[in-house]
């Protein structure tokens, strides 16, 4: 019997754990589309990609902040290697940082920015988007 309920109690963890997907949107980085995910919420933006196991070639998630402002990732709970790029409240890329799955480490904006765009590692780099490059259609 206690077998059984420490199962159902870890089942009920994991599925507490499951990744939460959030509304999605298209946005456009030069000729590609990406299907982004968007994390506009303070809960959202600290749930983000945790418990991810795997993302679609052209998927992501674009956190959306109030206001323009010096802004951090981490990635704690998350699975999977990651791109991120910050940009500025005009779509402008100030600068892209790639992330290693479940650390730690800080990884921020070299300026204030209103919008980051979390992609598979190297993602950008294989599109050969930079820094300065426009991201369209970013959600007001």
């Amino acid at each position: 019997m206690a077998a059984g309920c420490l199962a159902l109690a870890a089942s009920s963890i994991a599925l507490a754990q499951q990744a939460t997907k959030f509304p999605v949107i298209s946005l456009n980085a030069g000729m590609y589309v990406i299907r982004a995910e968007v994390a506009a919420r303070d809960a959202e933006r600290q749930q983000g990609l945790m418990f991810r196991e795997k993302m679609g070639a052209n998927e992501g998630m674009v956190f959306l902040f109030e206001a323009p402002a010096g802004v951090c990732m981490w990635m704690k709970n998350t699975l999977i290697p990651l791109s991120v790029a910050f940009i500025d409240e005009n779509g402008q890329i100030v600068n892209i940082e790639d992330m290693q799955p479940q650390t730690l480490d800080s990884h921020c904006a070299r300026k204030p920015v209103r919008y980051a765009l979390e992609m598979n590692q190297g993602w950008f780099k294989s599109k050969n988007i930079k820094p300065g490059m426009r991201i369209e259609g970013l959600p007001r």
